[in-house]
């Protein structure tokens, strides 16, 4: 358990597996914080990794602490493994938790992602609990100006998601009107709201169900995306539109 004597305004959170491509990635995404932050480039970063026979190599080991980063390991359940983005929910549960203590805000980001200048926007106003980035392309998405489809029916039904709070939202690169549809590897959230530990139980509880595993035979995306299907599901039932701030485009 990682505690801190003094909380946090932020921390930065990310994961990296024993890839080559992974380590690359979490080195890249640690070094342009640290250099490219501005006021924030200080703020913990806390790159989590699994536990298992096979480690992150000791040369991205030594030049993330160099960097300062906290690197903390991981035991995931098997039982729950594999299924696509299984792993990394498991982590991002457990971040969370430790989290919870230590900062008022959460940033979470895919190694893959790049601080090229200083994210003020992190730093959500007090009446917001989610900062976010709509996805990509629209993908397995559901389109605003059509019908609600088989599968988000499901997803709505099963994350008991209130009509009221279904908004437009468009897709960062096809630019498509969808329903909400969050980006799951870029996220800014209150540790305290439990955001995370929720999408992980309720993914957990969905994901091996009939009703979800026959969309898996229809298309294979849905079986690659519905981990971001239900942390939409999920978003929508917690939190009121007002307390959800769509970041801008330029991230």
């Amino acid at each position: 358990m990682v505690i801190l004597m003094n909380p946090e305004q932020l921390i930065f959170t990310t994961v990296t597996f024993p890839q080559k491509s992974s380590e690359t990635n979490t080195l890249l995404l640690v070094e342009s914080i640290r250099t490219f932050a501005g006021n924030l480039s200080e703020k913990p970063i806390w790159v989590f990794t699994p536990k298992s026979s096979q480690q992150i190599s000791t040369s991205t080991k030594d030049r993330l602490e160099g960097l300062d980063a906290k690197i903390i390991s991981f035991e995931l359940d098997e039982s729950k493994l594999p299924f696509f983005f299984a792993d990394t929910i498991q982590i991002i549960a457990f971040a969370e938790s430790i989290a919870e203590r230590n900062s008022a805000l959460l940033a979470w980001l895919d190694a893959n992602t790049l601080v090229l200048n200083e994210p003020k926007d992190f730093l959500l106003s007090d009446d917001k609990s989610l900062g976010y980035r709509p996805v990509h392309h629209t993908l397995i998405g559901s389109r605003y100006d059509e019908p609600l489809d088989p599968f988000w029916t499901q997803i709505y039904r099963s994350c008991q998601v209130p009509q009221d709070r279904v908004f437009p939202m468009v897709t960062h690169v096809d630019a498509t009107q969808v329903r909400p549809y969050f980006n799951a590897g870029f996220l800014i959230t209150r540790p305290t709201n439990r955001l995370f530990r929720i999408w992980h139980d309720t993914f957990f509880e969905l994901y091996k169900k009939a009703e979800c595993a026959e969309f898996y035979q229809q298309d294979k995306r849905y079986e690659i995306f519905v981990h971001q299907a239900v942390l939409s599901g999920v978003i929508l039932s917690m939190f009121p539109t007002a307390e959800l701030q769509e970041l801008p485009p330029h991230i």
